[in-house]
């Protein structure tokens, strides 16, 4: 897949962007929140080997500023007409700049429009209020808070907050 909007492009992440993912994911300040403060200690060939077990059903992208990779996103089926969807913006000198919600306008217009899923779903550690904003601005509804529901790789109880969007709420800023 490959998806442009000005200076935005989502593409699908190949085996020669492993190294840069391994760096991302062993650092345990990019990683905190999806649970792993120490970062997942994956090597650039186990991502490497990841890779390439994406099928249809499953996918990882790259997204990139000016063609250069600021993070990452992926979506996965869920069910009949729902997919799960996921974004990680890695640089921080990315953040609060409002491009989250154009990636994510993004993928969700594909997701809709050029795959026909019906519903979108995505789930977020309970402490991203960053992330949350984003979602609720693009018009996902919380659905459920899933308290003291998992432990990070710490061992500390955390908290989620499942969202779900449908394509007559969805507010793009990819226009």
């Amino acid at each position: 897949m490959l998806l442009k909007f000005k200076n935005f492009t989502i593409r699908n992440a190949t085996v020669n962007d492993a190294p840069l993912l391994e760096r991302w994911w062993n650092d345990g300040i990019v990683m905190a929140h999806a649970g792993f403060p120490n970062g997942t200690g994956e090597t650039a060939e186990q991502i490497s080997e990841s890779l390439k077990q994406d099928t249809e059903n499953k996918k990882r992208f790259m997204i990139e500023l000016n063609e250069i990779p600021i993070g990452e996103m992926s979506y996965s089926v869920e069910g009949e007409g729902t997919a799960c969807i996921g974004i990680k913006i890695c640089d921080f000198s990315k953040h609060d700049k409002g491009y989250g919600k154009v990636f994510l306008s993004m993928l969700i217009s594909f997701l809709f429009n050029d795959m026909d899923y019906k519903k979108i779903i995505l789930d977020t550690n309970a402490k991203n209020k960053r992330a949350q904003h984003v979602y609720e601005e693009l018009g996902f509804k919380k659905v459920r808070v899933n308290r003291d529901s998992w432990k990070n790789q710490l061992g500390e109880l955390q908290s989620s907050i499942d969202y779900e969007l449908y394509q007559e709420d969805f507010v793009n800023f990819a226009k």
